[in-house]
């Protein structure tokens, strides 16, 4: 999802090797994004999942300050300085729309499988034209409009799909569609902000004012569970989730988007639900059933017809 276009510096035929360089951290970021399907997954059936959600937070808040100050030393950064008076429209966008987005994602993903949590979140796109045409910012036509009903039928099919094996469920469905709703309106009303001061700072932002809201609940938290019985695994993949999804792969987002079109950028997001199903039926041995492979299809035909077509 577009969060603002810094200027593209799309690499040319003589350059291949910076062409590769850069898709091959495309390669990393999607990577990131898919397992992290996988470890918050793993991370909530040992802990609570709004204590992993918040934990996520502390951890990405506490890894990013020095990765944030070392940024805005580099041409990463790509955003002007902020003062005083910008606080408090950082912090609500990122606090908000950021930190809260992925404490319901983690809360979401611990009632239903990863298959659908995946696709599901594939949806972005859609709400962000949606709020954005709400707003005036975009135009809704026929085109656009099919392809939303054509992703509609795709989410109702998914709902058959509950197949033996599978930990879907309608209401942790329904948390994830409420986690894409709200990154969709941290999309449309961030994006001003982010393209004024740069997705790096929104994110530092998010996740020190996030991590200074949460720590309460998250010291209280865990002194309400039993440490003893929680596992590395689950410990590591708490931190994968606060490093690398949380900063690694929104880092090469923002670096692809100074160097590619948005819409090239935002293409991988297509490949998402397909890498993280595939890591969940390897991994954790889902079965996603015949019913989610038709609704897949029907949803990413209609995110698609709404992005490219009636331009």
């Amino acid at each position: 999802m577009n969060l603002g276009e810094p200027v593209k510096e799309t690499p040319g035929p003589g350059r291949p090797r910076a062409a590769a360089r850069l898709y091959g951290l495309l390669g990393v970021m999607l990577a990131c994004w898919a397992a992290n399907f996988i470890f918050a997954k793993v991370a909530t059936r040992e802990l609570p999942a709004l204590l992993v959600g918040c934990l996520r937070t502390v951890c990405a808040g506490l890894l990013m300050l020095p990765i944030y100050l070392a940024a805005r030393r580099s041409t990463l950064f790509g955003g002007q300085d902020w003062t005083a008076r910008d606080v408090p429209q950082l912090l609500a966008i990122g606090v908000l729309g950021l930190v809260g987005n992925q404490i319901i994602f983690v809360m979401g993903i611990s009632r239903t499988s990863v298959a659908h949590s995946a696709l599901l979140t594939a949806l972005g796109p859609v709400f962000v034209l949606l709020g954005a045409a709400a707003l005036s910012h975009e135009r809704l036509n026929a085109p656009r409009l099919g392809g939303m009903a054509l992703a509609g039928m795709g989410v109702v099919l998914l709902q058959f799909g509950h197949s033996p094996g599978s930990s879907s469920s309608v209401g942790g469905d329904a948390l994830q569609l409420l986690a894409t709703t709200v990154f969709a309106a941290f999309t449309v009303f961030g994006k001003k902000a982010a393209s004024e001061f740069g997705i790096i700072t929104i994110n530092a932002f998010a996740f020190f004012g996030g991590t200074l809201a949460v720590l309460p609940y998250t010291v209280w938290g865990l002194m309400h569970v039993d440490l003893g019985k929680v596992s590395l695994t689950a410990w590591l993949s708490v931190l994968y989730m606060g490093l690398f999804p949380s900063i690694v792969g929104y880092f090469i987002y923002a670096y692809a988007l100074r160097r590619l079109p948005a819409s090239r950028v935002a293409s991988v997001s297509y490949f998402q639900p397909v890498c993280a199903t595939l890591l969940a039926v390897l991994f954790l041995h889902e079965q996603p059933g015949k019913e989610f492979v038709f609704g897949a299809v029907l949803i990413l035909a209609g995110v698609w017809i709404t992005q490219t077509r009636g331009q």
